[in-house]
């Protein structure tokens, strides 16, 4: 009876474990997808601004000419 009792005591310890170990891997595998997107976003946002940027500069080159023109 006790060795029964042992056994059965040794697996759930060791299904647990398993357990831990696989729910460590899931969150390794979770982070790297994290970081790609993380990375993904700030290209995506490095874009925006240069864009932006092209953006303004062309707003100065219209206002600029609308100015020389009303003069």
């Amino acid at each position: 009876m006790a060795f029964d009792l042992s056994g059965v005591i040794l697996a759930i310890i060791i299904g647990t474990l398993a357990a831990i170990v696989y729910s460590l891997r899931i969150l390794v595998l979770l982070e790297r997808r994290i970081a790609r997107v993380d990375v993904n976003i700030e290209r995506i946002a490095s874009r925006i601004m240069q864009e932006e940027i092209r953006i303004e500069k062309e707003e100065e080159k219209i206002e600029h000419l609308l100015k020389r023109r009303k003069k």
